[in-house]
């Protein structure tokens, strides 16, 4: 007899979830951008956490994931308007738009509705002033950085970097209600960090933004003009880190944590100045220092904001 088995009649087959599903599903988070997403939910976390009022937390759940729905939802719509490019890099051709598995037309669709319930569900649950930074951080995001800047000039980042800085300043607001320097504060921090962050990447990526035709700053003004400009941003971005402190809300814990981080942050920047290179400023190694001023960078935001979470739950 074989190994064959008879169901018995009447008899139904376990709900199971095929491959395809599972993939469909990993698609349209993909259109998300979960790995921006992260950073963008950690550091409203932090904005709600530092912020002198506390919030029920079922509404501050809530309003952090508006803030992750809101991210997701920019994302969505920047992979809709990007798709022509996303085509023709390497590091993008498989997104779910460019490679087929997704219409533009439904990507959108899904973005605008995530959007628009994100903006109303944070009104409802907290208040206006945190609904309204929160649209103003989509539209920053989609029409400002993606439609307008990232195409047209080599400070996109520069200027574009306003969209991820706001994080900070909704979460304070969910809480509180209002928008005064220290959430300001950790605005300019996201601000000043976003530019050598995205150059470091944008060294060793600058051939996929060659072929796309996105003017970043490799492109139009070399791998060692890029490589300054990383060492200028750090240079700010340094003492800056440590300005909660210096206007009084942190205290000298946190003003260490943020001093010892600038300095490694400084000496990765130097590194990558430094980097064995051509005439040009292409590297000769492999972009092996851009690659850790680049993982250096998204590890030094999460510990410096935690650090300042930490230091408001440890001494007030």
């Amino acid at each position: 007899m074989s190994g064959a088995t008879i169901e018995p009649k009447g008899a139904q087959a376990p709900f199971t979830t095929s491959g395809a599903d599972i993939s469909e599903v990993r698609d349209w988070i993909a259109l998300l951008k979960p790995r921006v997403m992260s950073l963008v939910v950690f550091s409203g976390l932090v904005g709600l956490l530092v912020a002198p009022v506390s919030i029920p937390p079922a509404l501050a759940f809530t309003a952090i994931l508006c803030i992750a729905i809101a991210a997701g939802a920019a994302g969505a719509i920047n992979m809709w308007y990007d798709r022509d490019i996303d085509a023709l890099m390497r590091r993008t051709a498989r997104r779910p738009i460019p490679a087929g598995r997704i219409e533009p037309k439904a990507a959108l669709g899904f973005g605008i509705t995530l959007g628009v319930a994100s903006v109303i569900l944070m009104g409802l649950a907290t208040n206006l002033v945190a609904a309204g930074w929160l649209a103003v951080s989509i539209l920053f995001y989609v029409f400002i950085y993606t439609m307008w800047l990232k195409r047209r000039t080599s400070q996109n980042i520069v200027i574009g970097g306003a969209a991820g800085a706001f994080p900070p300043i909704i979460g304070w607001a969910a809480a509180t209600g209002d928008v005064t320097l220290v959430p300001w504060l950790l605005f300019a921090i996201i601000f000043a960090w976003t530019p050598p962050h995205f150059w470091a990447l944008s060294l060793w990526a600058h051939g996929d933004y060659a072929r796309a035709g996105v003017p970043m700053l490799p492109v139009v003004s070399g791998a060692k003009e890029t490589r300054r400009q990383i060492l200028y941003y750090t240079i700010i971005l340094a003492p800056l880190g440590m300005s909660p402190w210096f206007v009084g809300f942190s205290s000298p814990a946190y003003a260490l944590v943020a001093a010892v981080l600038g300095g490694m942050f400084l000496m990765h920047a130097v590194r990558t100045l430094r980097e064995k290179q051509d005439e040009t400023g292409r590297s000769l190694v492999n972009d092996a220092a851009a690659r850790r001023t680049f993982s250096f960078s998204l590890l030094y935001l999460f510990l410096l904001l935690g650090a300042l979470a930490v230091d408001k739950l440890v001494f007030g």
